[in-house]
């Protein structure tokens, strides 16, 4: 996998700019729990008041809230008194809370301008007497205490205690008394949490602003909307984000499949024939197709989980133990277990079929290639039926395996969704007691969720991955197959010139030839030459190693001992492009490609001239079935030339080879759907046309070699003949059967007598 991987190459800049993107997405993501708290927390139970620490309050307040602390200095140390011109800091103060046009009635307090550290510090000193104060300030509690006080005072003094308020009866009740009386508060508050105190500090703030004529709700609503505006804000940033993330990621997806198609093809370009054998036409297909495109899906998926889940997961956990309730955290545990064991079972299910997968559309490709290309054979046997079957078998498991995948990988999402509705059960029905009990704020909870759903989907994002990734990297090691294959023909470092005064000539010496995968010779000892402005012809029966000769010449295969020579120089000692540029090779099989006559017939050189292109056709006899087309050379030929017959297509492949005007010319068995006439006509136009070329013929027909120069014998793999056709009928007995199979004595010895 991180073979394919690193043709990322290209992509550099594009995947760094992803992983700065997907950093940046991720902490956006982690910031907006802590913007929900805080609108819950402060904005709506807190009404807008972030800190248990007023900025503003009226001399009254403050003497009445030192009474309940001994740290009165450290206090007011950090406060200053309005005098009569008030300072800019106080200004700026008392604009924000009052607005402009405020006209100063009582003696105000304002906090100086304190460092973030100071403030801390403040708030610590002033969270308990502020909860002492508003405890006691309450409506409700100072009626309950003056209830109790009055139990216990003497009935001529209770007229003037009803008239006083409740800090004046605190403030003159004897000082043992009132420390006992204290003391059941502070045991109270000491009890509650340190998030619960601190939001219930927070309140006796806004009871303070209420008490000097502060419009709260005001100061609620500024602190909604500024704290919304802001997590909008952050969301926007994820979002566009998001969205960049996905465009580049698809786009470096597609450019890794572009590289490794391009990569692929041109490998499977430099194969000899012997590679091709080894890999099926289909599974090259599939290869160049399906496997690269679930490289490019597991691409796409792929940067965010390597770089986003990770911050996302191990940054939520974080945040679960510093900003929240960390008692919670053994949920997120819980949550994480039952993902793993979900996933695990489907991966242990599953995951020989992924495996399977990527042969099993090999082998439908590879029974679907036959059966199309097979068609005409298939009809004239009435063989649809079997090969019906034998498609629908190889459909049938393949569809039986998708199901099978598709069936594990569907339920992993419903799963999935219920761990998670579930573990947010859990999450409000324990939040819910500890919100009940005063050990967490309905914030925090919210927060808690909300990172608990992080981290679950981040495990579930690198879940989904682990179940594309033994898919993917089935993919990426047939397709590093192919690029890693070297061809078995390779060119040498230091290669040779071809010698000019030897221009045509090929000489075998003592060749012989076996497949990579065969036990025996499929040649042996062959040697001859072919010579230029001379016609070399190759004769034997089926499987006599004819086509194997000349397909050596262009190094389809490479010689396994002896020399193959041409224009005087070993052809492994010169570079491929060189040797085939000088040989003009017709196969067996006519091979056209969808475009046009003329495309095909100038497939050597673009930029060919008409006149070249009509002289090549007139020699090969194909004008005559060209000009009664109706777009003559302009006329479509489909995919494989399946629009024109056997014959028209084996004449413009030898258009397209006498168009080239090579040194050499070979024909393998190239005339065999020629009528005789058309056979004749083209060999004498193909005469003059290479005079002074070398011609190597392979021909089943021995009409067609008749006038040949030379003709070689081949029987199971060796010569065993070689001469002009009288000098091998009179003294080589296979040639003389093979002839006489095919025609008759008057008309050989018709020949031998010309």
């Amino acid at each position: 996998m991180l073979k394919v991987l690193r043709n990322l190459k290209k992509s550099w800049v594009s995947v760094i700019f992803i992983i700065i993107l997907l950093c940046v997405q991720a902490t956006t993501d982690l910031a907006l729990p802590d913007y929900t708290s805080k609108i819950v927390n402060n904005g709506i139970q807190a009404g807008g008041i972030e800190v248990a620490v007023p900025e503003i309050i009226s001399e009254a307040d403050m003497n009445n809230l030192l009474f309940f602390t001994d740290k009165d200095s450290e206090i007011l140390e950090n406060y200053e008194l309005i005098e009569d011109e008030p300072s800019t800091h106080q200004n700026k103060v008392i604009k924000e809370f009052y607005g402009k046009d405020y006209e100063i009635k009582e003696e105000l307090y304002v906090l100086k301008d304190l460092t973030e550290e100071k403030l801390d510090n403040l708030e610590n000193i002033m969270s308990d007497p502020l909860l002492e104060y508003s405890t006691v300030s309450n409506e409700e509690t100072s009626k309950k205490l003056k209830e109790e006080i009055m139990n216990i005072t003497p009935e001529a003094q209770k007229n003037l205690i009803n008239s006083m308020s409740i800090m004046d009866i605190i403030k003159q009740m004897p000082e043992a008394q009132r420390d006992e009386m204290l003391k059941q508060f502070t045991d109270y508050i000491s009890k509650m949490a340190d998030t619960v105190k601190e939001q219930a500090a927070v309140t006796s703030v806004k009871q303070i602003y209420i008490n000097i004529g502060i419009d709260t709700n005001k100061l609620q609503n500024d602190y909604i909307l500024l704290s919304g505006l802001q997590m909008l804000g952050i969301a926007l940033i994820s979002m566009i984000s998001a969205v960049s993330i996905m465009l580049l990621s698809s786009r470096v997806a597609a450019k890794l499949g572009e590289t490794l198609r391009d990569k692929v093809f041109k490998k499977v370009l430099s194969y000899s024939t012997a590679e091709l054998r080894e890999f099926s036409t289909a599974s090259l297909i599939t290869r160049s197709t399906n496997d690269i495109q679930q490289i490019q899906q597991l691409l796409a998926m792929l940067f965010r989980v390597v770089v986003y889940a990770p911050i996302i997961g191990i940054g939520g956990f974080i945040k679960v133990l510093t900003s929240s309730d960390s008692s919670m955290a053994w949920i997120i545990g819980v949550a994480i277990a039952a993902i793993l064991v979900i996933v695990a079972t489907l991966f242990g299910v599953a995951m020989p079929k992924f495996k399977k997968l990527q042969d099993l559309i090999d082998k439908l490709n590879q029974v679907s290639r036959e059966i199309l290309t097979g068609l005409p054979v298939i009809r004239a046997f009435n063989k649809e039926k079997k090969e019906e079957d034998r498609f629908a078998d190889s459909n049938k498991i393949l569809m039986k395996t998708n199901i099978f995948v598709n069936r594990a990988m569907s339920m992993m999402m419903p799963l999935l969704m219920f761990i998670m509705s579930s573990i947010t059960v859990l999450i409000v029905w324990v939040g819910a007691h500890n919100v009940d009990s005063g050990t967490m704020q309905v914030g925090d909870m919210m927060a808690f969720i909300q990172y608990t759903m992080q981290i679950v989907m981040a495990f579930l994002m690198i879940s989904m991955i682990s179940i594309m990734l033994p898919r993917a990297a089935v993919s990426a090691r047939r397709i590093n197959e192919v690029i890693e294959t070297d061809s078995s023909i390779k060119d040498k470092e230091e290669t040779k010139k071809f010698d000019p005064n030897k221009k045509g000539l090929v000489e075998f010496k003592n060749v012989s030839f076996r497949y990579p995968d065969a036990d025996t010779e499929i040649l042996e000892d062959i040697n001859f030459t072919a010579e230029p402005g001379k016609t070399t012809a190759l004769i034997g029966s089926t499987g006599s190693g004819k086509s194997t000769v000349v397909n050596l010449i262009p190094r389809f295969y490479d010689v396994t001992e002896g020399e193959l020579l041409v224009d005087g120089v070993n052809i492994k000692d010169v570079p491929q492009k060189e040797l085939r540029d000088i040989i003009g090779f017709v196969p067996q099989k006519g091979i056209l490609f969808s475009g046009t006559i003329e495309s095909n017939i100038k497939y050597s050189d673009d930029n060919m001239s008409d006149e070249q292109m009509i002289k090549a056709a007139e020699i090969a006899q194909a004008t005559e079935f060209i000009e009664g087309k109706e777009k003559k050379y302009k006329d479509p030929i489909a995919q494989g030339g399946s629009n024109v017959s056997g014959g028209q297509k084996q004449r413009l492949s030898i258009a397209r080879a006498i168009a080239k005007d090579p040194e050499i010319f070979i024909f393998d068995d190239s005339f065999s759907a020629l009528d005789f006439k058309t056979d004749s006509k083209l060999r004498e136009a193909l005469a003059e046309k290479t005079q002074n070329k070398t011609v190597i013929i392979v021909a089943q027909r021995i009409s067609t070699i008749l006038n040949a120069d030379k003709i070689i014998v081949l029987e199971e793999g060796k010569i065993v003949g070689q001469g002009t056709h009288e000098e091998l009928m009179q003294n080589n007995e296979t040639y003389k059967q093979i002839a006489l199979s095919q025609l008759s004595q008057d008309e050989l010895n018709g020949k031998g007598g010309k």
